[in-house]
């Protein structure tokens, strides 16, 4: 009887139809003193093999996946567990001529066909098999069929299990990017990693955000709990995140609105973030973390390190304003955005945990074999050093990979939903930037057009350059009769061709309707029909208005 009690607590714990499958091998086996036991679930009226032992893999391999219903009669009776008791093989051969062979190759001389039923459902089959005839007596059937239906039940509530959970990772999944962008600032590639247990959905989340000259955001975030309020709160905020990184506002000013999208949702909701926007031209990153661990910098020399960061409370419980933290990157330097779950997987502490990562992400021939701590810089110069190595080559695809076998090992055991970003940056050639000092008079709209032109034909874009001196045109223009101070004129030949304008300030332009008989006015709108996207951000001076062209089909960067 206590095999019995055991057998009842063990599939009490199970949890999917494998675990169920696992006990009753298990315990059956000795219970009724058997040489085999096999599993069998029903599905979309398929048979699904979830466990089986005492039998060679090929005996019952035959039956997975196949749809039930075109098997010989025979053969699905005992498929779909049709209750019998055979207690020879020559009974066996004569019930079940269509699987005749079954008894040479399996040894199993007598057996128990028993059918798993629950609620009033058939949802699988079972088979209990006998290394000699054996004969079953009236108790001995009752017990095989009692526990046949502790079997059912128990797989009936992993079945229910599992399909809440892949129900819970669609939704997770579906709140996630489809597709990282290809930009020419960044390599990117990330995973994502649901917890083993639980059917709730997490809150982790990452996005590659294309902002405008090229730059780049990379963003990770986790809504801290599991359930499907906090996955709609991830997607309510990555949506939030994506649409003000849209309007280019500072990252203060960005996680500013965060922490409000975020105590707007009620009491008990918090999350962390972290936000690194990368500028290919200066090769400079702003950063700015909510309660979140930095990242991991891995130089192209093979050597990582910790950014120190400024220290902000989570999204949900932080007071404005956040501090943000700017430092240079070498060209060819790979960035690693994570989350804690995959940190702190395996009981590791979270110190423990981003060594390990720092470990994973480094080739094993670079010269350091000590992993750094997190929050220091060994370099006090991040910027210097543009070596090629191994590290430098591996694909941040192969990256990710390398990072998941590394930290989990054993993907079952982890705790809590990891996310993990990965970027390779890519600095914009020198000979792709184009920049001209204005000053502020009548003559200025001429000396871009003529710039322009000289840029666009040493570059051979030759198709744009019409558009461009008129856009060009109207925006200096804009700055000689509204604004103030020197002008600049940026040229960025990128995945598209990026004109900026800027200016001393910091009045932002817009676009208005301008009546028929006005002789100005439609200056935006026509820049507006002209490019594929244009829009104005804030610097340290002032303002800039930027445009984005496509390339012509062939030109570099197209």
């Amino acid at each position: 009887m206590s095999e019995i009690a055991e057998m009842t607590r063990a599939l009490a714990g199970a949890v999917t139809g494998h675990d169920v499958a696992d006990v009753m091998t298990a315990h059956m086996a000795s219970l009724f003193d058997a040489k085999g036991v096999g599993v069998w679930a029903h599905e979309d009226g398929r048979a699904l093999l979830m466990g089986s032992a005492g039998y060679s893999k090929e005996s019952l391999r035959r039956f997975e996946g196949v749809r039930i219903t075109e098997l010989p009669s025979s053969a699905q009776s005992f498929i779909e567990g049709t209750l019998a008791f055979v207690s020879s093989a020559e009974e066996f051969i004569a019930r079940y001529p269509a699987i005749a062979d079954l008894p040479a190759a399996t040894g199993i001389q007598a057996w128990a066909i028993l059918p798993l039923v629950a609620s009033g459902r058939t949802v699988g089959g079972a088979c209990v098999g006998y290394g000699l005839p054996h004969s079953f007596d009236s108790e001995e059937r009752t017990l095989l069929t009692a526990m046949s239906g502790m079997v059912a039940q128990a797989l009936e509530r992993a079945r229910l299990y599992d399909a809440e959970h892949r129900r819970a990772q669609e939704l997770q999944r579906g709140l996630l990017p489809r597709h990282l962008p290809t930009l020419p600032a960044v390599t990117t590639a990330a995973r994502y990693q649901p917890a083993r247990d639980g059917t709730d959905a997490g809150g982790d989340w990452y996005d590659v955000i294309p902002l405008s000259a090229e730059q780049v955001a990379l963003v990770v975030g986790d809504v801290m709990g599991h359930g499907v309020s906090e996955a709609v709160a991830m997607g309510r905020l990555r949506t939030a995140g994506r649409t003000l990184a849209d309007l280019e506002q500072p990252l203060d000013e960005l996680f500013f609105h965060l922490n409000e999208v975020v105590s707007g949702l009620g009491d008990g909701f918090y999350a962390t973030c972290l936000c690194i926007v990368y500028d290919p031209v200066s090769r400079m990153c702003q950063a700015i973390t909510a309660g979140h661990p930095p990242p991991v910098i891995l130089r192209p020399d093979g050597t990582s390190y910790f950014p120190d960061l400024p220290v902000n409370p989570p999204l949900g419980a932080a007071t404005p304003p956040f501090d943000t933290a700017e430092f240079s990157l070498p060209d060819g330097t790979t960035i690693a955005l994570y989350t804690d779950g995959l940190v702190e997987s395996g009981g590791l502490d979270i110190d423990e945990g981003m060594g390990r990562l720092a470990h994973c992400l480094r080739p094993a021939r670079s010269g350091s074999s000590s992993d750094p701590d997190p929050g220091s810089d060994p370099d006090p110069d991040p910027g210097s050093g543009s070596g090629s190595t191994e590290s430098a080559t591996e694909t941040p695809d192969a990256l990710c990979d390398r990072v998941i076998a590394g930290l989990l090992p054993d993907r079952g055991s982890l705790s809590d939903d990891g996310a993990l970003l990965v970027a390779r940056t890519h600095a914009l050639a020198a000979e792709d930037i184009s920049c001209l000092r204005l000053q502020n008079d009548p003559t200025a709209a001429g000396q871009a057009r003529r710039h322009v032109r000289a840029q666009l034909t040493a570059w051979g874009l030759d198709e744009v350059i019409m558009t461009t001196e008129l856009v060009v045109s109207e925006l200096v223009s804009n700055v000689v009769r509204h604004a103030r101070g020197p002008i600049t004129l940026r040229l960025l030949r990128g995945r598209t061709l990026v004109c900026e304008v800027a200016d001393a300030s910091p009045v932002m332009p817009r676009i208005r309707r301008a009546a028929d008989t006005d002789e100005g006015g439609r200056g935006l709108q026509l820049i507006a029909a002209v490019s594929s996207r244009w829009g104005a951000r804030y610097t340290a001076s002032g303002k800039c208005i930027w445009t984005e062209q496509p390339l012509p089909a062939g030109a570099l960067g197209a």
